[in-house]
């Protein structure tokens, strides 16, 4: 079941995996704008169609599929908290009798090869997202983050002085490859503030990417707790902040001390730890 800001729903219904990929071919925002969106919509005009099959007040997903794609031309801007506004404002004033909307776009990255803005290539691994919550009344929820970062580091990460009993059969390490996936999600100090041309999403890759880089730690939780206490202390326009993270560490077929290993990838079962931090 998904979630919604404005508290739980009896019903509610949509479509996903709506794919859009705007190319701006001139001009000093010339590239491609690729997202994949998510809208639920919901509204107790929609609940006869649970209980009698009467489909009179009824969108069709298929129609809000035409929708997101068809509207994404007339969007101006580049970054995923203004699109969802968009498009979400747009569906209300089109469809009175929705209650509340909720649509959530993924970023589809394509990065330029040369600065001439011709040719692009994929992106990530990682990909910013952005979730808005619209009623007629009033903005329920403008929530933004970034998933899929894998992160990897050779040394300065540690495991050690854990509790050791019957079960366990890891050792204490001292030194090991830590291999980490990250997912980070935060809400705003205030909505004018999630509009930022998707320069915050930049600001906190860039300080996830360096607190891994720079920052030597005892385990993972003490590596997400660093990277949320930076975001929270060097980006005013975030308000609390979420972070989980999975412990994709290789399994070691060889190493020779410190000095060079080979590894494969881990087996299925994984550590899975998350943190939520607010001012």
């Amino acid at each position: 079941m998904h979630e919604f800001a404005s508290g739980p729903k009896k019903s509610y219904y949509g479509k996903g995996d709506i794919i859009a990929y705007r190319l701006r071919r001139q001009g000093s925002h010339a590239g491609v704008f690729g997202a994949n969106v998510l809208i639920l919509i919901y509204g107790d005009v929609f609940f006869p169609t649970y209980t009698t099959g009467d489909n009179t007040s009824l969108i069709a997903t298929d129609s809000m599929k035409n929708f997101v794609q068809r509207e994404t031309m007339n969007f101006a801007g580049d970054d995923l908290e203004s699109y969802c506004q968009f498009l979400a404002e747009k569906f209300l004033a089109t469809y009175p009798q929705v209650e509340g909307a909720q649509i959530t776009a993924t970023q589809i990255p394509y990065d330029p090869l040369t600065s001439s803005s011709v040719s692009y290539v994929p992106g990530g691994p990682d990909q910013a997202w952005s979730r808005f919550e619209l009623t007629p009344q009033r903005v329920v929820e403008i929530r933004s983050g970034i998933k899929g970062f894998r992160l990897v580091r050779l040394n300065g990460s540690a495991f050690q002085g854990f509790v050791r009993d019957q079960y366990t059969t890891l050792p204490d390490i001292a030194n090991r490859p830590l291999h980490m996936w990250l997912d980070v999600d935060w809400t705003w100090s205030n909505t004018q503030m999630a509009f930022s041309q998707g320069a915050i999403a930049q600001q906190v890759r860039r300080l996830v990417h360096e607190t891994f880089d720079t920052f030597e730690s005892g385990s993972i939780q003490q590596i997400i707790y660093e990277i949320g206490t930076n975001m929270l202390d060097q980006v005013a326009a975030i308000a609390a902040v979420n972070l989980e993270a999975n412990n994709r560490t290789w399994d070691t077929i060889a190493e020779k001390g410190d000095e060079l290993g080979v590894y494969t990838d881990a087996r299925p079962p994984y550590g899975c730890l998350a943190l939520s931090l607010k001012r």
